[in-house]
């Protein structure tokens, strides 16, 4: 309980003092019913365990299912919407923010939710799905997607989420904690090396046509061909874009 305690005074800055953390924090209640309502689990008492992450459910907006193992030091911070599935695993000192899931994609009685490793930070509005392994450190940004396999000390942004590779980008991973949602944008990153690409293309062909003293088109003709008006209609606005 010390840990748990510990862990949201060095992760929440408006945290003032530990009382103030035990008697006003619902991540922190949250977790201290569920380490009782896995107990229930593990005593196969399914009903009194059930019961327990019900009411865990109730006062607090975190839905923890009594079979789920969570870790020690671990911060959920705010926490309202919160789901972690049955077979799901939180390592020591993850962070989980508001609206976090962790949920399954099968009807089987198995291992069926992720597997977080410890340190893990999950973006507000997250969600991993399945059963799949995020290692050790990993940064999962907000309102990401994640259906696959996470590797430690990987940030992964996106619908569905996609590892951002920290050579490219200099906010590709966290520079802190709370830092959650100061991400790349794959997508964008994308098109801006597309544009740069043909910049890059167009300056090389204006180099050629001035070598070999070719005549160079004139940006407006060059444009007309493109324009065909048996295309443009009513309900449509004009091809050109005028």
């Amino acid at each position: 309980m010390r840990r748990d305690v510990d862990a949201v005074m060095t992760h929440d800055p408006a945290a003032r003092t530990p009382l103030e953390v035990v008697l006003t924090y619902p991540g922190l209640h949250a977790l201290w019913m569920h380490r009782v309502a896995h107990d229930l689990w593990d005593a196969e008492r399914p009903l009194a365990a059930r019961l327990v992450s019900h009411a865990n459910r109730f006062f607090t907006g975190i839905e923890v299912h009594p079979g789920a193992i969570i870790g020690q030091g671990v911060f959920i911070d705010h926490g309202m919407g919160v789901v972690i599935g049955e077979t799901a695993r939180v390592g020591d000192g993850c962070i989980l923010y508001k609206g976090v899931v962790l949920g399954g994609t099968s009807m089987a009685r198995q291992q069926r939710h992720p597997q977080l490793g410890a340190h893990v930070v999950v973006g507000s509005n997250a969600c991993i799905l399945g059963n799949i392994e995020i290692g050790d450190g990993a940064r999962i940004g907000s309102g990401s997607v994640v259906i696959h396999p996470v590797e430690a000390g990987a940030t992964v942004v996106g619908v569905p989420g996609r590892e951002v590779v920290p050579g490219h980008d200099r906010r590709a991973r966290f520079d802190a904690t709370l830092d959650h949602a100061s991400l790349p944008d794959p997508v964008s990153a994308m098109l801006r090396s597309l544009r740069d690409e043909n910049h890059r293309l167009r300056e090389r062909l204006e180099r050629l046509e001035s070598a070999l003293e070719l005549p160079s088109p004139n940006d407006a003709d060059d444009d007309q061909h493109l324009f065909d008006a048996a295309l443009a209609t009513a309900d449509l606005p004009p091809q050109h874009g005028g």
